[in-house]
Parts: structure tokens; sequence; C-alpha cells
């Protein structure tokens, strides 16, 4: 509603200042014509010199007229097609936001209602202090998934590169990969493959958020018999980190929607999370004027594949 009213008043603007501006083209058009003929030489030729003058003014007069005539019925719509255009990127954009505010309210529901339900119950008689630690450990869970939530919004909403590219600084990832696999808990199945140290202008932290998101996404849907190999690998002016996985896969349409914010997959559904981990990996891999790929199919698993620019020496 709010677009078709903002089209109708573009639209309206449009057309009447061009038809503002032809109009007084075409008088103007007009009186130049009439205003500069000299009309003491028709005098000198006759009345039929006058005569076919005047004729000549007034086509001139009726052309202007049908023109101005035609202009009234096709401007509008071109008009229409002119403002459905500018307006075309403001409206994704908004649509685009729209979306993302209702995935975080229905994603910050969520959480709210166990704190809630959790606070309630242990208020609601008098409980052991089993009971009562039970409780505030599950809000305290859900307070941590929701400080994990916001600072993720945070990151993604994060628009100034320049800001961030004053904090760069040589990284290895080969100290990130290994970091990363480390610190996972089910490191026995992360296995770290390196043919010689890359280097790459990052901040070190964001890269390992980005690197551990693609590693924990991986875990949640390959079994503890599965394997998880991170491969470090560069050309000399192109780094890459590869993620690969043997788990469950997705579908090429799956796969299409990977990146979009608060989607989940229908596999994916039942396994905690808040849809936001890969599309935070491609916004710090943007910023660090990087790409991601993904390739995968069902039931063969996943391979995301990050390429920075490699540091140079």
């Amino acid at each position: 509603m709010i677009f078709r009213r903002a089209i109708l008043r573009l639209t309206v603007t449009y057309t009447v200042v061009q038809l503002l501006l032809f109009g007084a083209f075409a008088l103007g058009i007009y009186a130049f014509v009439t205003g500069t003929f000299d009309f003491d030489v028709p005098e000198l030729a006759g009345e039929a010199f006058i005569a076919s003058a005047e004729q000549g003014f007034a086509l001139l007069r009726n052309g202007l007229l049908v023109g101005y005539a035609v202009l009234v019925v096709v401007l509008p719509v071109s008009s229409y097609l002119m403002a459905r255009s500018a307006l075309a990127p403001v409206r994704r954009s908004y649509e685009l936001q729209q979306r993302f505010v209702d995935g975080a309210s229905h994603e910050f529901r969520s959480p709210l209602s166990v704190i809630q339900g959790e606070l309630e119950l242990a208020l609601s008689r008098s409980r052991t202090p089993a009971q009562y630690r039970a409780a505030m450990t599950a809000a305290l869970e859900s307070v941590e998934g929701l400080t994990r939530l916001t600072n993720d919004l945070l990151l993604l909403t994060r628009e100034d590169a320049d800001e961030l590219e004053a904090t760069f600084e040589p990284i290895s990832l080969n100290e990130i990969a290994h970091k990363v696999a480390s610190s996972h808990g089910a490191s026995a199945r992360i296995t770290v493959t390196e043919s010689r140290a890359v280097v790459v202008d990052a901040t070190s932290e964001l890269l390992t958020r980005a690197l551990t998101n693609l590693v924990d996404n991986a875990a949640k849907f390959t079994d503890d018999s599965g394997a998880i190999d991170i491969i470090i690998s560069g050309t000399g002016r192109i780094a890459a980190i590869q993620v690969a996985d043997d788990g469950i896969g997705m579908s090429d349409v799956e796969s299409a929607h990977a990146f979009d914010r608060f989607w989940r997959a229908q596999d994916a559904r039942t396994t905690p999370g808040f849809g936001l981990g890969l599309p935070l990996v491609k916004q710090i891999i943007s910023a660090h004027n990087g790409k991601v790929n993904i390739t995968s199919a069902p039931g063969s698993g996943t391979t995301v594949t990050l390429t920075l620019p490699e540091h140079q020496t």
C-alpha cells in the first residue's frame, strides 16, 4: 500500500512536470516562429502569401496541440513505468528489511518464551534448590542464545567497510584453522590439511568466527562417525579455506538459499540455531574482499570454500 501510493504520487509528478515542460517548449516554438516572421514581406507579396503564412501557422498550432494531446495520453503510462523503475530498488530493500525484522522478531520470541516460562514456573510454588538451579540454567542458556543472536545481528548490519579494513593485519590461516579445530568439542573428527603457510589481511576475531560457524554447521549435520576436513591452500595471490564434511548434504534448492538470513532447510528445523551462521560467514568474508562458494548434494556432504586475497609482502 505504501509503495502503491508512492508510485501514484511519482506518476502524477512526472506527468505534470513533463506536460508543463512540453507545453512551455511548444509555446516557445510557436512564439518564436510567429514572432520572427516578417509580415512586411507578405504584404508586399500579396494576399495569397499572407493566407499561405496563416495556414502554415495554423498547421503548426494544430500539430503542437495534437502532439500535446497525444502526450497527455502517453505520458501517464511512461511516467508510471518510470516511477516503478525508480522505486524498485527501494521496494526490494524495504521488503528485505521487513523480512529481516520479521525473522528477527520470530527468533527473539522463542528464547524469550523459554525464559518467561522457566521463571514463571520457578515462582509458581516453592521448589528444591536443584529445581531452582535447573530453571535458572535453562533461562541462562536462553539468555546466552539471545546474546549470540544479538551479536550476529549487529555484525550483519555492519556497513562501514573502511572502518573494518582499518583493523586488518596479517593473519595466519593455518593458526586459525588449528585453533578452531582444537577448540571444537568434537575435534577428534576434525582434521586440518595444509600444504604451506598461508597469510591474509584480516581481523582475527571475525575470521575465527567465520571458520567456527562453518565447522559448527558441518558438525550439526554430520554423524559422530563422520569426518570434517579443514583444507588450507594458497596460490600466492588467492588464499582458500575449505570446510568439507560427509554429512547429510543439501539439494540445489537448499544450497541456493543457504546464505539467506533466518532461512533453514527442512532437515535443519529440529537442530539448534537461528539460521544466521552462513549469512554471517558471507558477510564477514565479503567485508574482507573475499567470496564464498558452497557445493553440496543430498547424502554426499557439503563443502564450503572461502577465498580471500593473500597477504603480499
